[in-house]
């Protein structure tokens, strides 16, 4: 499994870092058009409507988002379209979360697979937009997902004494969350301080940004943007348990489905595009 795991990643990796890097935001846009489209796929199918109606979900997705890139380009979108997203992302993720595995389920098919595509539009929105404000930036808003993660599981391994949320995910405590926080702290003073000076970057990062409003309002918004990565990732765990699934699908040997892999970061690319929308360019 480790060696599947591993192999995956460099695949992803040979694919990603390339269009990631290229000075046009045109190839990363277009690459992960194709991943919003695979995940559209994976929700579908745990949301009740597999098979070709997936497929067309998926296609849909994908053509929604190409839509939106031939019509807007690299043009951003008003703030307050990120800011709704962050509103719904708080507001129907605490709602879906307190009701759990058992009361998904009950909501109309075509509400869940309203709510799906919507986020995975405002998702890939967000990633182009990040893009196009610069390699750095968005490389940063990665990292504080990725830390977060991986801060989480050593800390909750270690640490980890009360549950956060045992019918939805049981592996995960509370002693994981603070350690998470921890973690994207940590990096944003690195960032910030080493990084953002000592190497020639494209653009500031998104910690350097938010730190240029005052040291409190930086830390606040990490640790938002930490706890919404959190919500992100039960939210998902929430809807594989209704469906009964362990992964979202089998597209990435080793390391389950596209859905898997990007849950955390739908909602904190909205909100982080939401933060830096208050704040003057540099």
């Amino acid at each position: 499994m480790l060696k599947q795991r591993i192999i995956t990643a460099l695949v992803l990796l040979a694919v990603l870092l390339p269009a990631m890097f290229a000075a046009s935001p045109w190839p990363f846009a277009l690459l992960t058009l194709a991943m919003i489209g695979a995940a559209g796929w994976e929700w579908s199918r745990l949301n009740a409507a597999p098979g070709g109606a997936a497929l067309a979900y998926g296609v849909g997705i994908a053509a929604a988002c190409g839509a939106t890139l031939w019509a807007l380009g690299m043009t951003a979108p008003p703030a307050w379209c990120w800011w709704l997203a962050t509103s719904v992302w708080v507001l129907g993720g605490a709602y879906a979360l307190r009701g759990g595995p058992t009361a998904w389920p009950h909501a109309p098919r075509l509400v869940r697979l309203l709510l799906g595509g919507i986020a995975l539009w405002v998702a890939w929105l967000a990633l182009a937009q990040a893009k196009a404000l610069g390699i750095n930036f968005l490389l940063s808003v990665f990292c504080l997902v990725w830390i977060a993660d991986v801060a989480a599981y050593f800390g909750g391994r270690t640490l980890g004494r009360r549950k956060l949320a045992p019918a939805i995910s049981p592996g995960k405590s509370w002693e994981g969350v603070w350690s998470g926080m921890a973690g994207v702290l940590l990096l944003a003073l690195i960032w910030s301080q080493f990084i953002d000076v000592r190497f020639a970057v494209d653009t500031p990062s998104l910690y350097t940004r938010l730190l240029s409003q005052g040291l409190w309002i930086d830390l606040l918004a990490l640790v938002v943007l930490a706890a919404m990565s959190v919500v992100g990732d039960l939210f998902e765990s929430l809807v594989k348990r209704a469906a009964g699934a362990k992964d979202s699908s089998t597209l990435l040997p080793g390391h389950g489905g596209v859905l898997d892999r990007i849950d955390a970061l739908l909602p904190v690319f909205p909100l982080a595009m939401a933060m830096v929308s208050l704040i003057a360019p540099p």
